[in-house]
């Protein structure tokens, strides 16, 4: 068991950058795969980015790589989405979540993810 609780959401201009944070308490943190996911209004929750348990591994969404990075800290219990050169169509909830599944290998799957956040929001102008 472990709880996700997200925060760094907010208003920025097209090309601006945010850093999102999610911090987990619980069942050590280090045992879980993290990601993250975003949902904006009328569509579905899609997949971002997610990073193995020791940070070793990182994959990404093709519509954010080179302008998004995944980080985390197991010793603050906190996984990092850096997001720079954000675009109107960045908007959106973002969500992080925890896998139980593997040891060095991350996921992209909205099924492949146990425990979820509340989400922070996002907000991009033109």
């Amino acid at each position: 068991q472990v709880q996700l609780v997200e925060s760094g959401g907010g208003l920025v201009q097209a090309g601006g950058s945010l850093r999102l944070s999610c911090a987990a308490s619980g069942r050590t943190f280090s045992s879980y795969a993290m990601g993250w996911f975003r949902q904006a209004p009328g569509k579905e929750r899609e997949f971002v980015a997610a990073i193995s348990r020791s940070g070793g591994s990182t994959t990404y969404a093709d519509s954010v790589k080179g302008r998004f990075t995944i980080s985390r800290d197991n010793a603050k219990n906190t996984v990092y989405l850096q997001m720079n050169t954000l675009k109107p169509e960045d908007m959106a909830v973002y969500d992080c979540a925890a896998s139980e599944f593997g040891y060095h290998t991350v996921y992209s799957k909205v099924n492949d993810y146990k425990y979820w956040g509340q989400g922070t929001q996002v907000t991009v102008s033109s």
